[in-house]
């Protein structure tokens, strides 16, 4: 117990150091790439934009659309959103048109039909997006680090490239935070990445980028990583579906920093989208050879399925309660899954939660067999002169420094991180893990918050650092989660939960956000949106007369 009233005491420290420094940051923090003028985007005009990427790739296959129309589509798209979130932070528009120009003439001179081409290059000619943190040939990958500004990646992450060998056509890179180890994206390279439902929040981190490009109509399908939420935080914050697979199935190589210690077990590549079918088969083409381990194939029938639902983490005094809209809206989940499927959801406390953040902290810093994990600190300096985080610290309130402050506080912290694990956090971890495997089994569907709060304001995280321990948790589990949206809150934010299965029981998740999409509605146009006095008049129940 000392343990925890120490991690308390370091909190509360914490938290006042960061709003000593808030009426600076305010001052410091850089806002270029951004229009902060207008706080919401304009709607989608193109049908096109509304297209699953199944759906479009078929309707390609069949010369319906020219995958040149389509491409350009996404281009106009991002061009007219782009100045107003800051997402996408290189294009490779001209290379993306030729490739899709190159499509067109393959349909044109095919002569085996549809199926042969479907067979075979499943997402022919769609367009899709990458997080910049991973080898994009030709693109930038510094992760946001000053330092490797001109570092041009020269081949594909082994995931990218599935894809682009599927017929997929990317567009280009996101943005990220730095070194992909916060919850905002915001970098001193590319600036702060905003939320398309209100510019003046955070569309969440790492793939903050990706969840942006893709929330905001700018992308239909993309790339994003996950080691402590970094899917599925983004994807609950900007309304869209992600997927963090089972550990081992979809590559983690050709990304920066690459993972060590024992994190090559907790980091995830996975799939991030506006429509839900378009996960499993995004994830059957990401894992190559390795999806088979999934059974994706397998019909699954929810009615068959056990469903579990658990409110919050059991109050850690880390992490802030959870937001009633949030609260309110997992049942709405519950009661839709007993009335249409005529199941019985058990709702459950699982009290080793409560010790998430430590168990993910600890079990972050571990040693694996390769010996102890890179410390931030050397990932920031990326193999150059040596981060003293005090000397940063001082730089950066006088606007001097390289590195974001929430990266300088991640090494300040990392200065008081035990060594080895309490022999407490690891019973607890393990306990965790047996218990919800055994609760899970092969039929097993969990409901779980994705965080405890709706998109916060630009750089409010730096008060309550604790909170993605919600998604973080299930990393060092292994286990995989689908994050999906549930419609708004009052404010008009994406609302959304996890779906936590057992290991190599995807499929089941996945077959879940197709159902709870048809039942909720999926990704909203963040440009066509009520007014927040509708949604308040929708949340609550009542009407607003119009005049």
């Amino acid at each position: 117990m000392a343990l925890i009233r120490f991690e308390r005491f370091l909190a509360s420290m914490l938290r006042g150091a960061v709003w000593m420094l808030f009426a600076v940051f305010k001052l410091l923090a850089p806002r270029r790439g951004a229009d902060r003028s207008v706080r919401r985007l304009p709607p989608i005009t193109n049908p096109l934009l509304r297209v699953p990427a199944m759906r479009l790739a078929r309707m390609i296959r069949r010369r319906e659309v020219t995958s040149v129309e389509v491409v350009q589509t996404y281009i106009d798209r991002i061009q007219e959103i782009n100045p107003l979130i800051n997402a996408m932070v290189k294009d490779r528009f001209s290379l993306a048109l030729q490739e899709a120009a190159q499509v067109d003439k393959l349909i044109e001179e095919e002569t085996g039909g549809e199926d042969v081409l479907e067979d075979r290059l499943p997402l022919l000619g769609v367009p899709f997006t990458v997080k910049e943190a991973f080898s994009l040939q030709g693109m930038p990958n510094s992760t946001g680090l000053v330092s490797r500004r001109g570092v041009i990646s020269a081949t594909d992450a082994p995931p990218v490239a599935l894809l682009k060998r599927a017929g997929a056509i990317p567009l280009g890179v996101t943005n990220c935070s730095e070194l992909c180890m916060w919850l905002e994206s915001h970098n001193r390279l590319y600036g702060i990445t905003n939320n398309p439902y209100d510019l003046e929040r955070i569309p969440g981190g790492s793939s903050g980028g990706e969840g942006s490009i893709l929330g905001g109509g700018g992308s239909v399908i993309g790339v994003g990583s996950d080691v402590g939420g970094s899917i599925r935080i983004p994807a609950f914050f900007n309304g869209i579906f992600g997927h963090k697979p089972t550990s081992g199935v979809v590559s983690n190589v050709g990304q920066f920093p690459p993972p060590s210690g024992q994190q090559p077990g907790f980091l995830c590549t996975g799939p991030m989208c506006r429509y839900a079918q378009d996960l499993l088969p995004m994830l059957r083409v990401m894992g190559g050879a390795n999806a088979d381990r999934l059974s994706l194939s397998s019909e699954v029938d929810l009615k068959r399925l056990r469903f579990f639902s658990v409110p919050h983490d059991g109050g850690s005094p880390l992490v802030s309660p959870v937001d009633q809209q949030l609260v309110l809206s997992q049942r709405r989940v519950v009661q839709r899954l007993e009335a249409d499927l005529g199941v019985k959801v058990q709702q459950l406390k699982i009290p080793q939660l409560k010790y998430s953040f430590q168990i993910w902290s600890a079990m972050m810093g571990a040693p694996g067999k390769d010996g102890k994990p890179t410390s931030f600190a050397e990932l920031m300096s990326d193999h150059g002169k040596k981060v003293w985080p005090l000397w940063e610290m001082a730089k950066w309130t006088v606007g001097l420094s390289k590195h974001t402050v929430a990266a300088i506080g991640l090494v300040l912290v990392e200065m008081f991180q035990r060594a080895q694990p309490t022999q407490f956090i690891l019973q607890q971890k393990e306990s965790l893990q047996k218990d919800l495997e055994e609760l899970l089994g092969t039929d097993g569907v969990l409901l779980y918050p994705s965080h405890p709060h709706l998109a916060p304001k630009h750089h409010h995280p730096l008060f309550t650092p604790f909170n993605f321990s919600y998604t973080g948790i299930f990393n060092i589990l292994g286990l995989p989660v689908t994050q999906c949206p549930l419609g708004l809150s009052a404010e008009g934010l994406p609302l959304g939960l996890q779906l936590v299965v057992g290991k190599q029981q995807d499929r089941l998740s996945l077959a879940t956000a197709v159902f709870l999409e048809k039942t909720f509605g999926g990704w909203r146009d963040p440009g066509s949106i009520a007014t927040a006095t509708t949604q308040l008049d929708t949340w609550r129940g009542t009407s607003t007369p119009t005049s």
